[in-house]
């Protein structure tokens, strides 16, 4: 059977479970669409429009000027990757998928370069992590540092080890040639790009804005969509009863590493959608440390609607998901083990590191409003947003100042 008669039937057997189960489907409809308001939407929200509106402006140049030193030897991806990770790791998934897209479109990385960024920079954010699934979900914020440690731990252990992934592939050429040494030369190359950069673009901060907002509502409202397909998609194979054949081998499987059985609707449902996922994680009757370890692995994991969504922001590029899937299954285990140990060899550890740090506090609860939600998101955003753009702008003048002559 060739590719298209299987994605036809596949779908036409969706369809008929979606029409034999109209209640299960609307039900969780309905619970996708609430996820994506609450949690999603507000969350993700500040983040697309803040990235979108620093790379017009050519910040983004600029960072990968003065980040090039460190990201090549390190990851093997060009400056501006990381850009992508510090705003994948504070906006949560896709974002780091979409800015990857744009690196490429925009040719300030090769394939090999995006598909290894790609891999590190998808990641959860900190207000899922510890809002919605620490506080809101398990009702115990102390178990935050935990989660938080393994995820973005295990996301660094991929970025090192996708370093040697396409070994012997070209790699793109640096922004800037180099002219004036140390530190000061990397920041004249970076104020020398920013400008380029912004010259190139040629909009306007009005055009800016509008082209930014446009882009970036599109964008959520196909999360939203995604969120709600998978999750009509989860319940209506548990209601048909499918899900019951996968338990079975997968509890063996966990069984046999010593982990309770009981983990294997929690995976199952993760494996489509990472929230499911971790509430089910949640209420399971198992032990903490597994349970943890059991939300730990799916949100590394993150999820066949998450990958859908990369599969969009990648649209139109020759950027391969396979190593992307690859990476996630390995994030899932290294984030699972960590959490793991830090619950039970290294509980001492973390439960200090909870009370010292504030943002693992109740406060941070996942009781928190739209409204609330959408505020604490801007107030990261921003901060990120405002930093980078006051930190070129200062680099701008001093870049000015210091230099005499004409630009190279």
């Amino acid at each position: 059977m060739g590719k298209g008669r299987l994605t036809a039937l596949i779908a036409a057997l969706i369809t008929i479970l979606m029409l034999a189960f109209p209640d299960e489907s609307f039900k969780a409809s309905l619970a996708g669409l609430k996820l994506w308001f609450d949690i999603v939407l507000p969350a993700l929200l500040p983040f697309f429009a803040m990235a979108d509106i620093l790379m017009g402006l050519g910040v983004v140049h600029f960072m990968g000027a003065l980040l090039e030193p460190f990201m090549r030897p390190a990851f093997r991806i060009p400056g501006v990757g990381g850009f992508a990770v510090a705003m994948g790791l504070a906006g949560g998934y896709p974002i780091g998928a979409r800015i990857t897209g744009e690196l490429y479109r925009k040719g300030l990385c090769n394939r090999v370069e995006a598909e290894r960024l790609l891999a590190f920079a998808n990641t959860a954010d900190p207000l899922f992590i510890v809002g919605a699934v620490a506080v809101g979900m398990f009702g115990m914020p102390e178990i935050g540092a935990a989660l938080i440690i393994g995820h973005y731990l295990g996301a660094v252990i991929v970025g090192i080890l996708m370093r040697f992934y396409g070994t012997g592939e070209p790699e793109s050429p640096p922004q800037a040639k180099r002219g004036t040494p140390g530190f000061l030369g990397y920041l004249r190359r970076a104020v020398n790009e920013l400008d380029r950069a912004r010259q190139a673009d040629g909009r306007t901060f009005g055009q800016l804005f509008g082209d930014t907002i446009r882009d970036t509502f599109a964008a959520m409202l196909f999360i939203g969509g995604c969120i709600m397909m998978f999750a009509v998609l989860s319940a209506i194979l548990d209601r048909a009863g499918i899900m019951g054949y996968l338990t079975v081998p997968l509890g063996r499987i966990l069984g046999f590493f010593g982990v309770d059985p009981d983990l294997t609707i929690p995976i199952i449902h993760g494996f489509f959608e990472t929230t499911l996922g971790s509430q089910s994680a949640s209420t399971a009757a198992a032990p903490l440390a597994q349970r943890a370890m059991a939300a730990s692995l799916v949100i590394g994991w993150s999820g066949l609607s998450v990958h859908s969504q990369v599969s969009v922001m990648i649209l139109g590029t020759p950027i391969r998901m396979g190593p992307y899937m690859l990476a996630r299954i390995g994030h899932g285990v290294a984030a699972a083990v960590i959490t793991l140990a830090l619950l039970g060899p290294g509980a001492a550890f973390t439960s200090w590191l909870a009370g010292a740090v504030p943002v693992f506090s109740p406060s941070t609860g996942a009781a928190l409003s739209f409204a609330g939600r959408l505020a604490l998101s801007a107030q990261w955003a921003g901060v990120l947003g405002l930093s980078t753009a006051l930190l070129s702008l200062l680099a701008r003048f001093m870049g000015r100042v210091v230099f005499i002559g004409p630009k190279r």
